[in-house]
Protein backbone atom coordinates (compact mmCIF):
# COMPACT_ATOMS: atom_id res chain seq x y z
CA UNK A 1 0.00 0.00 0.00
CA UNK A 2 1.17 3.35 -0.77
CA UNK A 3 2.25 5.33 2.59
CA UNK A 4 0.30 8.56 1.04
CA UNK A 5 -3.00 6.14 1.30
CA UNK A 6 -2.39 5.10 4.64
CA UNK A 7 -3.57 8.04 7.10
CA UNK A 8 -6.76 8.73 4.69
CA UNK A 9 -7.75 5.25 5.41
CA UNK A 10 -6.26 4.97 9.45
CA UNK A 11 -9.06 8.20 9.39
CA UNK A 12 -11.96 6.70 7.93
CA UNK A 13 -11.52 3.61 9.60
CA UNK A 14 -11.82 5.44 13.33
CA UNK A 15 -15.67 7.14 11.76
CA UNK A 16 -16.66 3.59 12.00
CA UNK A 17 -17.60 1.45 14.49
CA UNK A 18 -20.03 1.27 17.45
CA UNK A 19 -20.75 4.07 19.79
CA UNK A 20 -18.74 3.83 22.95
CA UNK A 21 -21.76 3.33 25.10
CA UNK A 22 -22.23 -0.01 23.80
CA UNK A 23 -19.02 -0.69 21.64
CA UNK A 24 -16.81 -2.91 24.78
CA UNK A 25 -20.17 -4.34 26.04
CA UNK A 26 -19.92 -8.35 24.84
CA UNK A 27 -22.21 -9.70 22.77
CA UNK A 28 -23.44 -12.84 21.53
CA UNK A 29 -25.12 -12.77 17.48
CA UNK A 30 -28.58 -13.86 18.49
CA UNK A 31 -31.38 -12.94 16.66
CA UNK A 32 -34.88 -11.74 17.89
CA UNK A 33 -36.55 -14.88 16.51
CA UNK A 34 -34.17 -17.45 17.90
CA UNK A 35 -34.36 -15.44 21.25
CA UNK A 36 -38.46 -15.00 21.22
CA UNK A 37 -38.69 -18.73 20.43
CA UNK A 38 -37.10 -20.25 23.38
CA UNK A 39 -36.75 -17.01 25.91
CA UNK A 40 -35.28 -19.18 28.70
CA UNK A 41 -33.02 -21.33 26.70
CA UNK A 42 -30.44 -18.18 26.14
CA UNK A 43 -31.42 -16.63 29.75
CA UNK A 44 -28.28 -14.79 31.07
CA UNK A 45 -26.65 -14.44 27.14
CA UNK A 46 -25.50 -10.95 26.32
CA UNK A 47 -26.89 -9.35 23.59
CA UNK A 48 -26.61 -5.97 21.49
CA UNK A 49 -29.87 -5.44 20.01
CA UNK A 50 -31.86 -1.71 18.93
CA UNK A 51 -35.14 -0.53 17.63
CA UNK A 52 -37.67 2.40 18.28
CA UNK A 53 -38.83 3.12 21.54
CA UNK A 54 -42.85 2.63 22.17
CA UNK A 55 -42.82 3.63 25.74
CA UNK A 56 -41.30 4.31 29.26
CA UNK A 57 -42.50 3.35 32.28
CA UNK A 58 -40.66 4.39 35.64
CA UNK A 59 -40.82 2.45 38.68
CA UNK A 60 -39.78 2.73 42.31
CA UNK A 61 -36.18 1.07 41.17
CA UNK A 62 -36.14 0.42 37.52
CA UNK A 63 -37.17 1.85 34.73
CA UNK A 64 -38.83 -0.43 31.95
CA UNK A 65 -38.29 0.58 28.50
CA UNK A 66 -40.33 -1.02 25.71
CA UNK A 67 -38.98 -1.03 21.99
CA UNK A 68 -40.20 -2.57 18.36
CA UNK A 69 -36.88 -4.77 17.25
CA UNK A 70 -35.14 -3.96 14.55
CA UNK A 71 -31.55 -6.08 13.09
CA UNK A 72 -28.60 -3.32 13.44
CA UNK A 73 -26.15 -2.09 10.61
CA UNK A 74 -22.34 -1.69 10.50
CA UNK A 75 -22.16 1.28 13.16
CA UNK A 76 -25.09 -0.66 15.65
CA UNK A 77 -27.88 1.77 14.30
CA UNK A 78 -31.14 -0.35 14.10
CA UNK A 79 -32.45 -0.59 10.48
CA UNK A 80 -35.41 1.07 10.14
CA UNK A 81 -36.07 0.39 6.43
CA UNK A 82 -36.30 -3.03 7.21
CA UNK A 83 -39.31 -4.71 9.00
CA UNK A 84 -39.66 -4.59 12.81
CA UNK A 85 -39.50 -8.14 13.82
CA UNK A 86 -41.06 -8.08 17.43
CA UNK A 87 -41.36 -6.40 20.45
CA UNK A 88 -38.71 -6.34 23.68
CA UNK A 89 -38.35 -4.62 27.04
CA UNK A 90 -35.19 -3.03 28.55
CA UNK A 91 -34.61 -2.83 32.60
CA UNK A 92 -32.38 -0.28 33.32
CA UNK A 93 -31.32 0.29 37.12
CA UNK A 94 -30.75 4.11 36.08
CA UNK A 95 -33.79 6.57 35.82
CA UNK A 96 -34.47 6.51 31.82
CA UNK A 97 -36.66 10.42 32.07
CA UNK A 98 -39.58 9.88 29.48
CA UNK A 99 -39.10 13.05 27.91
CA UNK A 100 -35.67 12.28 26.89
CA UNK A 101 -36.37 8.61 25.75
CA UNK A 102 -39.68 9.40 23.73
CA UNK A 103 -41.75 7.61 21.66
CA UNK A 104 -40.19 7.07 18.02
CA UNK A 105 -36.52 7.75 19.03
CA UNK A 106 -33.61 5.07 18.22
CA UNK A 107 -31.57 2.69 20.55
CA UNK A 108 -28.97 0.49 20.87
CA UNK A 109 -28.81 -1.61 23.68
CA UNK A 110 -25.95 -3.87 25.62
CA UNK A 111 -28.26 -5.84 27.43
CA UNK A 112 -28.12 -9.58 29.21
CA UNK A 113 -31.43 -11.21 28.76
CA UNK A 114 -33.16 -11.58 31.79
CA UNK A 115 -36.44 -13.72 30.39
CA UNK A 116 -39.42 -12.92 29.42
CA UNK A 117 -41.94 -10.51 30.61
CA UNK A 118 -46.10 -9.93 29.93
CA UNK A 119 -46.88 -7.06 27.60
CA UNK A 120 -50.58 -5.98 26.50
CA UNK A 121 -50.66 -5.11 23.24
CA UNK A 122 -54.52 -4.35 22.76
CA UNK A 123 -56.70 -6.64 24.11
CA UNK A 124 -54.06 -9.55 24.02
CA UNK A 125 -50.91 -10.31 26.69
CA UNK A 126 -47.97 -11.52 24.76
CA UNK A 127 -44.45 -12.76 25.78
CA UNK A 128 -41.55 -10.73 25.47
CA UNK A 129 -37.99 -10.90 25.93
CA UNK A 130 -36.94 -8.86 28.84
CA UNK A 131 -33.08 -7.41 29.22
CA UNK A 132 -31.21 -5.96 31.93
CA UNK A 133 -29.34 -3.21 30.52
CA UNK A 134 -25.77 -2.61 30.66
CA UNK A 135 -25.57 -0.04 27.91
CA UNK A 136 -27.85 2.17 26.24
CA UNK A 137 -27.34 4.20 23.16
CA UNK A 138 -29.93 7.10 22.38
CA UNK A 139 -29.56 8.29 18.73
CA UNK A 140 -29.33 11.27 17.55
CA UNK A 141 -32.42 12.27 14.83
CA UNK A 142 -30.92 12.12 11.22
CA UNK A 143 -30.80 15.74 9.34
CA UNK A 144 -33.48 15.79 6.53
CA UNK A 145 -31.09 15.67 3.56
CA UNK A 146 -33.27 17.74 1.63
CA UNK A 147 -33.53 20.42 4.21
CA UNK A 148 -31.74 22.30 1.03
CA UNK A 149 -34.10 21.41 -1.82
CA UNK A 150 -37.10 23.81 -3.05
CA UNK A 151 -40.27 21.66 -3.77
CA UNK A 152 -42.66 24.62 -3.14
CA UNK A 153 -45.06 26.57 -5.66
CA UNK A 154 -44.01 29.26 -8.63
CA UNK A 155 -41.56 30.60 -9.36
CA UNK A 156 -39.23 27.64 -8.40
CA UNK A 157 -41.68 25.13 -10.19
CA UNK A 158 -40.29 22.48 -7.61
CA UNK A 159 -37.32 21.35 -9.53
CA UNK A 160 -35.40 18.14 -7.69
CA UNK A 161 -32.28 19.93 -6.76
CA UNK A 162 -32.87 23.38 -7.35
CA UNK A 163 -32.75 25.90 -4.89
CA UNK A 164 -32.81 29.78 -5.45
CA UNK A 165 -30.86 30.11 -2.27
CA UNK A 166 -28.12 27.77 -2.85
CA UNK A 167 -25.26 29.60 -4.74
CA UNK A 168 -22.32 27.18 -5.84
CA UNK A 169 -21.51 26.13 -1.48
CA UNK A 170 -22.97 29.18 0.58
CA UNK A 171 -26.37 30.33 0.41
CA UNK A 172 -26.59 34.11 -1.19
CA UNK A 173 -28.98 36.78 -0.74
CA UNK A 174 -32.18 35.97 -1.78
CA UNK A 175 -32.96 37.34 -5.76
CA UNK A 176 -35.95 38.09 -7.74
CA UNK A 177 -35.62 37.39 -11.87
Amino acid sequence: MKPYLLLPCLLLSACTGLPPAVENAPAMELSYQQVSRDINSFKDAPVRWGGVIISVENQEHASLMQVVFHTLDYSGRPQLHKPGEGRFVVKSAEFLDPAVYTKNKEITVAAVIAGDIERTVGKRIIQVPLLSATAIHLWPAYPNRYDHLNYGPPPYFGFPGYSPFYRGGFYGPYYRW
